[in-house]
């Protein structure tokens, strides 16, 4: 029993591991190159303001636009992370204590030291403004 369990969860990890190498023209992904493309509306207010934090702390995991980084970290703007699934509690926590990895395999997301309450509320309002021009509500 043991030994199916083990042959399970490894042939789920190499699918997933195939799927994130793999796009949907069937050619190889690039490391560092965007996951999903994002429309970027216009910005203003704490949108603007979380767009530039955002940027300077979380860019270089989630990509350009929270797009995703291939062999780095998640796109924000995607469904997973609709407010209903991932509400903004759950940005606070991440930036705060870090997550353990459970729907992406990128590893676990380390804490954001430097990053207050107030960046964090800013970062939210950006990466909301994104879900919604893209249709994640």
């Amino acid at each position: 029993m043991r030994n199916v369990l083990l042959a399970v969860v490894l042939a789920v990890a190499a699918g997933v591991v195939w799927w994130f190498a793999i796009r949907e023209d069937g050619s190889e992904a690039i490391a560092g190159e965007p996951i999903v493309e994002v429309k970027v509306p216009a910005l203003e207010g704490a949108a603007g303001d979380g767009a530039q934090i955002f940027a300077a702390n979380c860019a270089q995991c989630h990509g350009e636009n929270a797009s995703g980084r291939n062999g780095f970290g998640p796109p924000l703007v995607h469904v997973i992370y609709e407010p209903n699934h991932h509400g903004d509690l759950a940005f606070h926590l991440a930036v705060k204590q870090g997550v353990r990895a459970h729907h992406w395999p990128f590893g676990n997301m380390a804490p954001v030291p430097g990053v207050g309450e107030d960046d964090v509320n800013k970062i939210i309002a950006y990466v909301r403004t994104l879900q919604r021009a893209n249709g994640i509500n």
